[in-house]
């Protein structure tokens, strides 16, 4: 695995994974995972074709309108000829018609024709009925006809700016993050084949405390011979800790894909990386001026304690053991965003291991019977992700640290709002984490004392 930028200590990358479900919420999809050859693209996107509905529908619906509006007063043959053949700009409902044509051509040609990734043309569109329709309003005697002078300027003008906010907000967005997700399958799957399917892991001991070593490095790969899975429930919610254990694992090996996004005063960094069927992937990497051990047992050992010092978790709760390495776990969150995001709860499953100098937890989404999704919360979902703690080969006293988020908030959140949210998420845990081993440290040194 490549270093990082913290010297010797930078190549001592932990081999973590969200998971925590108060602080990644992703996508979690059925096994085996990822990376199989990406499947031919459709010719024009479902929300693509979807806008060039609604641009289709305004044509009509202002056609519609105008169509009412001319049978309102005398024979409609007689009202044509009047805004039609005797045209005057102060009074007809002619022009508002031939605008809408205007923007019904020009949106298809541009965006169903060519089939353009940029708003140029929705901005001229936009921009021209917009002038149009406020200087008619200001020198027309419309308003003072019948009704319509008010609905056909206003119904043209709000459906011309619901065309503008879709295409810019859902139809280039979605498209784009469409495109940059086909192109890592595309990648993954003619350059590095491997990178993601799952494989056999080893698994490490779950309960040992973090100040012990239970037995040689060697034996800290073998099973651990206490609790075992025994129903097919079980041994489904251990074959979803192994899965994600893998993916985590797999991630942590493409540092060098890793994508800076923005860094802290305490020097955390927040990277992100693409993944096939999972979409954008938040990655925190820090550096901890504390044992490996002490993060090891607040963030993975105790994740039900993590409320009493991390104010974006409100909630956690161990539903069930299944094994010495596996884990169903309960999560709420807190707010996030300033309240725009509300609290969401989670039903992971987790799979802890050791691994001579790292410590790991990985999980993804799970079905608990003992929760079920309620009306209280939206339930959120985590793809693999998770925790790692890696102790560094020359100073006992140091560790890095790194947060794998992968989320999907469910709801109607707007992407964009979700992920300018996550990087501030994340950089508050690790001011949580910070705080917290700052108040364990004194008590630390006067039981070593003692």
């Amino acid at each position: 695995m490549p270093g990082g930028d913290y010297g010797e200590l930078g190549a001592s990358l932990p081999a973590i994974a969200s998971l925590n479900a108060s602080y990644s919420t992703s996508l979690s999809l059925p096994s085996p995972y990822m990376l199989v050859p990406p499947a031919e693209r459709k010719a024009i996107s479902d929300v693509r074709r979807t806008f060039c509905l609604f641009v289709t529908f305004d044509l009509l619906f202002i056609s519609l309108l105008w169509i009412i509006e001319l049978n309102i007063s005398s024979t409609i043959w007689d009202n044509l000829k009047k805004e039609v053949v005797c045209y005057d700009y102060r009074s007809s409902f002619f022009d508002i018609f031939l605008l809408a044509l205007f923007r019904f051509l020009c949106l298809q040609v541009g965006y169903a024709a060519f089939r353009l990734r940029h708003w140029w043309v929705i901005a001229v569109t936009t921009l021209v009925t917009t002038v149009f329709l406020v200087v008619k309003v200001i020198v027309s005697s419309l308003l003072s006809e019948n009704p319509f002078g008010y609905v056909i300027p206003i119904t043209s003008f709000v459906v011309a700016w619901l065309e503008t906010w879709f295409l810019d907000f859902k139809v280039l967005t979605q498209e784009a993050d469409d495109e940059r997700a086909y192109l890592a399958a595309v990648n993954a799957a003619c350059e590095r084949a491997p990178m993601i399917y799952p494989r056999a892991v080893s698994d490490g001991q779950f309960y040992s405390p973090p100040e012990s070593v239970a037995g040689s490095e060697e034996d800290l790969d073998e099973e651990g011979l206490g609790r075992r899975a025994v129903t097919a429930q079980e041994k489904q919610y251990v074959s979803q800790g192994r899965e994600a254990m893998s993916v985590v694992e797999q991630i942590l090996d493409q540092e060098d894909n890793w994508k800076f996004e923005k860094n802290n005063d305490s020097g955390d960094s927040v990277y992100t990386l693409e993944i096939p069927f999972h979409g954008k992937t938040f990655i925190l990497k820090a550096f901890m001026q504390c044992p490996a051990e002490l993060v090891y047992q607040e963030v993975i050992l105790q994740p039900e304690k993590m409320v009493q010092w991390n104010r974006t978790v409100s909630g956690c709760q161990i539903l069930q053991r299944v094994d010495d390495n596996t884990l169903v776990s309960y999560d709420v969150s807190s707010g996030a965003a300033g309240g725009v995001v509300s609290a969401r709860d989670f039903v992971n499953v987790r799979r802890v291991e050791r691994k001579r100098d790292c410590y790991l937890s990985a999980g993804m989404a799970t079905d608990h019977d003992a929760k079920p999704p309620v009306g209280r919360y939206v339930r959120g979902e985590n793809g693999p992700g998770g925790f790692v703690v890696l102790k560094s080969s020359s100073n006992p006293s140091v560790c890095t640290f790194i947060w794998v988020l992968n989320t999907d908030l469910k709801g109607r959140l707007p992407r964009y709002l979700i992920h300018q949210s996550l990087a501030a998420t994340m950089f508050e845990f690790m001011s949580h984490l910070r705080q917290r081993i700052a108040e364990l440290r004194p008590s630390l040194r006067s039981h070593q004392l003692a």
